[in-house]
C-alpha cells in the first residue's frame, strides 16, 4: 500500500482518487509545476508515459509485501517464531520508513527518469539475492535492502507525475499510478504464494527480480525523459532537512495525523500478516497458493475507495475518518467468523476502510501543515506511516500466544478505536475534503 500497497494521488491536487503516503520529493516538485508551455493534446498525453508510470507503481510494490503469504511456510522451514518470520515484512517497511522521507532531498537535482531506472535495477539485486538466503537472518537483511531502495521508485515517480503533466491531469494520471501499485502488491504475493506450492519459494524471488529488470527496460522505453529539477541550486544542510520534521511533533494537529497514519498501516499490515497463520491452520487449512490469492481483495478496495472518496466533500474529513475506520473495524471483526467467504468479505472491508482512512489523513495533512513546511511534514508522516507497518509485522505475535488470531484481532480492533478517538479529538477543526 503503499500503500496499502499503493501510493497515491498528490495531496496538493484535489481529487476523489485515493491518496496514499507521499515523499518529500512529491511536494517539493509540486511547488515548481511549469507555468508555461503548450498544453498536451489530451489530458493523458503522452499515453506511453501513463503506461510507464503504471509500470513504475507495479514494480515498486511488487516485492514490498511479497513474503506475507509465505509466513506459515517460513515458520516451519526456519523453525522460527511468528514474530521472527514477521520481520520479513517489517524489515521492508522499516527500510521504506527510513529512506522515503530523505530521498527527495538528496535526489532533487537529479534526472527523475534516471533515478527511477537506477532504483528499479538496484531493487532487482536484493530481490534475486533473497533466493540465496541460507537463514532467516539473511532473508531479513535482503528484505531491508529492498525497503531502502523501493522509495527510489515510488517517491520519484510521484514527483515525476507532478512535473510531467499539467495540474488538471495530475489526478487522473496519479489514479492510474495507484492502480499499478495495487496490482503490483497483489501480483507479488500471488507469484510467491503460487510458486512456493509448485517449485519452491526461492525461484519466486528470482522471478520477481527478473520481472523488475524487464519492467526497467519497458519503463526506459515508455517513460518520456524530463530535464533535471531546478528546484534546488544548492542542497540544503543536514539541519534544515531534519530539524523541521522534529518540530512538527509540537504541532498537535500534525501529531494527531502522524498517530492516525501509524495506526492505519498498523491495522492493515497486522491483519494481512497474521491472518495467514490463522487461515493456514484448521478449520481452513489453506495452502500457500490459496493464501496468496486472498490478496485479490486489495483490488476490491481500490475500486471502492474512489467511490467513497466522492462523498468526502459532503461529509467532511472528521466524519470520513470515523466512518472509514469503523468500516475497517467491522472487517476485522468479521474475520473471527469461521466461514471463509465471511472472512474474505471482512478482509475486503478492512482494506477498503484503510484506503479511505489514508485518503482522509493525507487530505488533513494538507490543512495541518503550512505550505512552507509541507514537504518536511509529509516526510515525517511517511516515516510514521511505515513505522506503523514495521511494528505491525511483529507486535501481534506478542498476543498470539494468549489467544491466537482472536487476540490479534482484538489488539487491532483496540488500535482502530484509539484511532477514532485521536482523530475526532485532533481533527475538530477539519474542513470538508
Amino acid at each position: 500500500m503503499p500503500v496499502p500497497d499503493g501510493n497515491p494521488p498528490h495531496p496538493l491536487h484535489e481529487s476523489a482518487a485515493p491518496r496514499l503516503p507521499l515523499s518529500e520529493a512529491a511536494f517539493a516538485a509540486s511547488a515548481a509545476l511549469p507555468e508555461e508551455g503548450t498544453p498536451p493534446r489530451h489530458p493523458l498525453h503522452p499515453v506511453s508515459g501513463v503506461v510507464g508510470v503504471f509500470l513504475c507503481g507495479l514494480i515498486a510494490f511488487l516485492t514490498l509485501y511479497a513474503t506475507q503469504p509465505l509466513l506459515p511456510l517460513f515458520e516451519g522451514l526456519f523453525h522460527a517464531s511468528k514474530s521472527a518470520v514477521g520481520w520479513t515484512v517489517s524489515a521492508s517497511t522499516l527500510g521504506v520508513a527510513i529512506a522515503a522521507p530523505l530521498l527527495g532531498t538528496f535526489t532533487e537535482r537529479m534526472n527523475r527518469k534516471r533515478v527511477i531506472l537506477v532504483s528499479i535495477v538496484l531493487l532487482a539485486v536484493p530481490t534475486c539475492a533473497a533466493a540465496t538466503s541460507t537463514s532467516l537472518g539473511w532473508l531479513v537483511f535482503w528484505r531491508l535492502l529492498q525497503g531502502l531502495i523501493t522509495p527510489g521508485v515510488f517517491a520519484t515517480t510521484i514527483a515525476y507525475i507532478t512535473e510531467a503533466w499539467p495540474p488538471t491531469a495530475v489526478a487522473p494520471v496519479m489514479s492510474i499510478y495507484v492502480s499499478g501499485t495495487a496490482l503490483g502488491g497483489f501480483c507479488g504475493r500471488a507469484v510467491t504464494g503460487v510458486m512456493a506450492d509448485h517449485v519452491g519459494w526461492r525461484p519466486s524471488f528470482v522471478l520477481l527480480g527478473l520481472i523488475s529488470l524487464g519492467g526497467a527496460a519497458l519503463v526506459a522505453w515508455l517513460l518520456p525523459d524530463r530535464p533535471s529539477s531546478h528546484l534546488a541550486a544548492v542542497r540544503p544542510p543536514f539541519r534544515q532537512v531534519f530539524l523541521p520534521m522534529l518540530h512538527h511533533l509540537r504541532n498537535p494537529r500534525l501529531l494527531t495525523t502522524y498517530l492516525v497514519g501509524f495506526n492505519v498501516l498498523f491495522s492493515l499490515v497486522g491483519v494481512f500478516t497474521y491472518i495467514t497463520f490463522y487461515l493456514a491452520a484448521p478449520p481452513f487449512s489453506l495452502s500457500t497458493a490459496k493464501l496468496s490469492l486472498l490478496f485479490v481483495v486489495y483490488l476490491v478496495g481500490l475500486v471502492a475507495t474512489p467511490l467513497a472518496g466522492a462523498l468526502l466533500p459532503r461529509v467532511g474529513l472528521r466524519s470520513g475518518i470515523t466512518g472509514s475506520i469503523l468500516l475497517s473495524l467491522a472487517g476485522v471483526l468479521l474475520t473471527l467468523v469461521h466461514s471463509l467467504p465471511v472472512v474474505v468479505i471482512g478482509l475486503a472491508l478492512c482494506c477498503t476502510g484503510v484506503f479511505i482512512s489514508q485518503s482522509c489523513a493525507t487530505s488533513f495533512l494538507r490543512e495541518a501543515a503550512s505550505e512552507s513546511s509541507r514537504a518536511s511534514a509529509v516526510g515525517m508522516y511517511v516515516a510514521c506511516y511505515y513505522l506503523g507497518g514495521t511494528v505491525a509485522g511483529v507486535a501481534p505475535s506478542l498476543v498470539w500466544k494468549l489467544g491466537g488470531w482472536t487476540a490479534c484481532a482484538a489488539m487491532i480492533a483496540v488500535i482502530d478505536v484509539v484511532s477514532i478517538v485521536i482523530a475526532r479529538r485532533g481533527w475538530r477543526d477539519a474542513s470538508p475534503a
